[in-house]
């Protein structure tokens, strides 16, 4: 009989369609975070003043100097830094005082001889002589997290837009704590640079003409609050990188953290004008808040 090898050809695609609906029913895996540089938004920012010292950020791309390093965690962990990110404490960052955000940099412990490529997101340590703040975990992997400090390198670099730390341990590295990282790799990519008006270290373009506010806070006054920190170098400089989008307040917020916002202005549309300006500026998570 001749239907018989058609019923077995069909017995054969409606198994290979149950198997292809059973494929397809499983939900894809979640698609990891971008880094901030895959966006295009680079910030170098302008001169600005912390505990009396002017600092001016740049794109220098040559940068290599020798500090202390020092390392921040749990008390900022989930707050935004400097570019507008949420902190990760378990991310491989750091914090730096002039160089563009995001930008790359070779970190080497002096003091054992451990190299870790780190990504700058913040800005600080606002301390003399140190030149570098590590998050958790780039300390760890550096064996600063014990220590608390090290004289270190940091030098800039641009390595290529590969998943994972660049990692490389020193010849003969002493034990620590954190789980085992991946081998050495060279640091030798094509440049990627960093297309900025005005040429290298020129500040960003001037922000939008602030809108209208009113000098005091008559009820149902809007702001915007584009943070909460409790370091007060990061609130200063955070003050100074607003200052361009309207007038800028602080607030004691709970447990011990400072609310920076934006206002009071005059009414709601004008509120809604200067979100939009910080949010596009990397505040994603700014909002509007009463008094």
């Amino acid at each position: 009989m001749r239907w018989q090898p058609l019923a077995e050809g069909a017995l054969a695609v409606a198994a290979m369609l149950a198997v292809a609906g059973c494929a397809s029913s499983k939900k894809p895996p979640a698609p990891s975070r971008a880094p901030a540089a895959a966006t295009g938004a680079v910030k170098i920012g302008k001169p600005y003043v912390v505990f009396g010292k002017t600092y001016y950020p740049a794109d220098d791309r040559n940068y290599d100097e020798r500090g202390i390093a020092s390392w921040y965690g749990p008390g900022f962990h989930a707050l935004a830094t400097a570019n507008g990110e949420v902190y990760d404490q378990d991310d491989v960052t750091g914090a730096h005082k002039t160089l563009p955000m995001p930008s790359w940099v070779e970190v080497e412990n002096l003091d054992n001889g451990r190299k870790l490529v780190v990504r700058i997101n913040d800005r600080g340590p606002f301390v003399d002589g140190r030149i570098i703040d590590l998050s958790r975990r780039s300390a760890q992997l550096l064996g600063v997290d014990r220590v608390g400090l090290a004289k270190v390198r940091v030098r800039r670099v641009f390595p290529a837009m590969t998943p994972g730390p660049v990692f490389a341990a020193a010849p003969a590295p002493a034990p620590i704590s954190a789980p085992p990282v991946q081998t050495a790799a060279v640091i030798d990519p094509p440049v990627t640079t960093v297309a900025l008006p005005g040429g290298a270290g020129a500040a960003p373009p001037a922000a939008p003409p602030p809108p209208s506010f009113v000098p005091s806070a008559p009820l149902g006054s809007r702001y915007v609050q584009v943070a909460a920190l409790s370091e007060p170098g990061r609130i200063a400089w955070l003050k100074g990188f607003l200052s361009s989008y309207g007038p800028v307040v602080t607030q004691p917020g709970p447990s011990g953290l400072t609310r920076v916002r934006l206002g009071p202005f005059a009414d709601e549309a004008a509120a809604n004008t200067a979100l939009a300006n910080v949010r596009s500026a990397g505040y994603a998570d700014a909002r509007l808040v009463n008094p």
